[in-house]
């Protein structure tokens, strides 16, 4: 006996996921010259302040990476 497959294609929507019971946004900041990165808040101001007080105890550490986790939701239909 063969394998038999069906193959269905669906056209996909992607989209943030802004309904109410969505995982918030949320922000880092990371160090691009140590790695060192800072606590995730959903407040960017946070991450921001991090970077200044990492700046300040390290004078030669210019460079940062923003890291943010958005939720997404994706479904099919007709």
């Amino acid at each position: 006996m063969s394998p038999r497959a069906v193959v269905r294609h669906q056209r996909w929507t992607l989209q943030p996921d802004r309904e109410p019971d969505a995982e918030p946004t949320s922000y880092a900041m990371q160090c691009a010259v140590c790695g060192e990165i800072s606590p995730t808040d959903t407040e960017f101001s946070a991450s921001q302040n991090w970077v200044f007080a990492h700046g300040g105890r390290n004078p030669a550490h210019h460079t940062y990476r923003e890291v943010i986790t958005r939720p997404w939701k994706a479904w099919w239909g007709p």
